[in-house]
């Protein structure tokens, strides 16, 4: 099995309204939300991961859904995905008109299902699947995540064989790409290298999107690994914010801006304006009164413009 080359471009989504907010202790108001999301597509983003239809007594920062959904600029451009876990919360989705896509996730292994959304591996696949056929049924897209594929909070390492069969079977439902989750922040650059090199030639010519938390440190070293290996999607959260609050010890998400730096400075482009990116990312340190952890917005601009 050969590794490709780097790609010219890669598709960024950005998953900070979503991912990033949703392990907050701090309620984040609703049109802060909205400015992020504002402030995002102002950056180039024209994939975000805006909200998640879940069980607000489970997860309080995303009990304004339909609130956020309600208050999206009009794009026709940008695609606004709502994260959603089970067929409840995908009618929720659907029934704001506001959502584009579909965030259909299902669990490698059977403890963290239980925890993340009640049901086992097997079943959250079958539920996931049923998610990506309903949005299809509505005229919408869906995208399919593979959570803890690199590693469980409860059961530790997981089975290469079992993230393939799982991503092999979700692609037959017709999802926009399946993603490979590192929700826990366990993932190393040789192991992202061979499961994303084994699940691109599983699901082709579905792309493979892949999702890193940073938290032992090593989330931008497994994006690089994930682009050569042939992911073609990449998430990011802007400042590195993000958890799971099913997750014990989960940590944010690879910052934005650290991953837009990186791409574009080695040739690959993202479509994003790191200027802006870097603007936002202050906002929302801002809004949040605190420094967050990502570190490109904290240093100094390089290369600096020439001077007029």
């Amino acid at each position: 099995m050969s590794t490709p080359s780097h790609p010219t471009a890669i598709t960024f989504v950005e998953v900070g309204p979503r991912d990033g907010l949703q392990n907050e202790k701090r309620l984040i108001s609703t049109a802060d939300k909205l400015t992020l999301v504002q402030l995002a597509i102002g950056a180039g983003a024209r994939r975000i991961e805006v909200t998640s239809f879940v069980n607000p007594q489970k997860v309080p920062q995303m009990a304004d859904a339909e609130a956020v959904c309600a208050g999206l600029p009009q794009r026709d451009d940008v695609t606004y995905i709502g994260l959603v876990m089970n067929l409840r919360g995908a009618e929720r989705a659907l029934a704001t008109g506001r959502i584009d896509q579909l965030g259909a996730v299902c669990v490698a292994t059977d403890r963290f299902a239980m925890a993340n959304q009640g049901q086992t591996s097997d079943e959250s696949v079958a539920a996931a699947k049923v998610i990506i056929a309903l949005a299809r049924e509505h005229g919408r897209t869906a995208q399919a995540t593979i959570a803890a594929s690199f590693g469980c909070p409860f059961e530790g390492e997981v089975a290469e064989d079992r993230v393939v069969a799982m991503a092999a079977s979700l692609a037959e439902a017709g999802p926009v790409e399946v993603a490979l989750a590192d929700t826990i922040g366990v993932g190393n650059p040789a192991h992202v290298a061979r499961l994303v090199e084994r699940v691109r030639a599983a699901i082709a010519p579905l792309p493979v999107r892949v999702h890193f938390h940073n938290t032992r440190g090593t989330g931008l070293a497994n994006v690089w690994a994930a682009v050569a290996a042939g992911a073609t999607v990449v998430d990011g959260a802007l400042g590195g914010l993000g958890g799971c609050p099913f997750a014990p010890g989960a940590a944010g998400n690879v910052a934005s801006e650290d991953v837009v730096y990186m791409l574009e400075r080695a040739g690959i482009a993202t479509g994003m304006d790191l200027k802006r990116m870097i603007e936002a990312s202050h906002w929302l340190a801002n809004v949040m009164d605190r420094k967050l952890p990502g570190m490109v917005a904290q240093a100094p601009v390089f290369p600096k413009a020439a001077e007029e």
